[in-house]
């Protein structure tokens, strides 16, 4: 039996829809656009939200989804939220360090020990005011959504397997547009290259990087794992999705459509988490017999040790973001 959450309501999404038709009530219609493909466990989250929406406004709001890219990349499509010509995205919490500094803290390498300490932080005080830390920017922060950790992987080009962080020496990998990013492959000893997500495929099958790092279920629905030869769990980064919506749209709300959009992101926050653990273990499944090699005996104590100086140097560079870091250290499980 499918959880409930999953069960979209139609029949009283129908009925509202032509009850507010009937009485000349007006439709309020938000879009949404992101760069994932439809089969992504974080769209099948905002497909939720769109439900959530249309349900607690019996219709009256709702959300128009537009994946795949179709609207821009996701640098694009959050200056359109800014701008007001989308209403809301998804974007990666490494591509809002350019928007907002705060979010530089979730590029620290292992800065959370696991998922469920990511998700501990995620219910604090502070992690909310992350979230409405890029307001002066025209971006509102809903909520969070798992992005799982994301790892490295090798093209078949490359003809090396990652164990440890010497292994990582010399190759060229691609990286998100973050700083962060970029100095945390430094550190590493690789090189880093900062290329559209959407341009990966062929920068690998080409040679043209040797590898790059990601979630599974990215790594699955890109296709990319059909030109990559290993996958190393090394679990660098827990860097989450953060669903958004922009100021122009958000002031032009009353209080009430407000409730109806945090509690709508709220549930499908709930949502997408549960189907982003049941997409990962099946992409990873997936992945394997299609012949990919999962490295999952790593020594992850060399990866710390080859980025803690990036984490003590950041930290000194941005003093602003001691705090946010003592936040998430504070949540941290106590030892037996």
């Amino acid at each position: 039996m499918r959880p409930i959450w999953l069960l979209a309501p139609i029949a009283l999404i129908a009925g509202a829809l032509w009850e507010n038709a009937s009485r000349g009530v007006e439709v309020k219609t938000l879009r949404l656009a992101h760069a994932l493909n439809t089969e992504h466990p974080v769209h099948r989250g905002m497909q939720v939200f769109a439900d959530e929406v249309r349900r607690l406004s019996s219709g009256s709001l709702q959300v128009d989804i537009y994946a795949d890219g179709k609207l821009g990349s996701e640098r694009e499509l959050v200056e359109q939220m800014q701008l007001g010509s989308i209403a809301l995205t998804k974007v990666s919490a490494g591509q809002l360090e350019s928007f907002a500094p705060a979010y530089a803290a979730f590029g620290l390498p292992y800065l959370f020990d696991d998922i469920a300490h990511f998700w501990r932080f995620a219910q604090t005080p502070a992690a909310s005011e992350l979230l409405v830390s890029s307001s002066p920017q025209r971006i509102v922060g809903l909520t969070f959504y798992d992005a799982g950790a994301r790892s490295f992987y090798l093209s078949a080009k490359s003809g090396r397997q990652i164990r440890s962080a010497d292994d990582l020496k010399g190759l060229s990998l691609r990286v998100m547009p973050s700083r962060t990013a970029m100095a945390m492959v430094e550190a590493l000893g690789a090189k880093p290259v900062p290329i559209p997500f959407g341009e990966l495929y062929t920068a690998l099958d080409s040679g043209t990087v040797d590898g790059a790092e990601n979630n599974p279920p990215s790594l699955y629905t890109s296709r990319q794992f059909e030109v990559a030869t290993s996958y190393t769990l090394n679990e660098h980064l827990i860097l989450p999705d953060v669903l958004a919506i922009g100021a122009p749209t958000w002031e032009r709300l009353t209080t009430e459509q407000q409730r109806w959009v945090r509690e709508a992101a709220a549930t499908s926050a709930v949502a997408q988490r549960h189907l982003w653990k049941d997409e990962e273990a099946r992409n990873l499944d997936a992945m394997r017999a299609a012949g990919l090699h999962i490295i999952e005996t790593v020594d992850r104590d060399s990866f710390r040790a080859a980025t803690a100086p990036l984490r003590n140097r950041l930290l000194a560079e941005q003093p602003s973001l001691q705090p946010l870091v003592d936040a998430i250290d504070r949540t941290r499980e106590a030892p037996p």
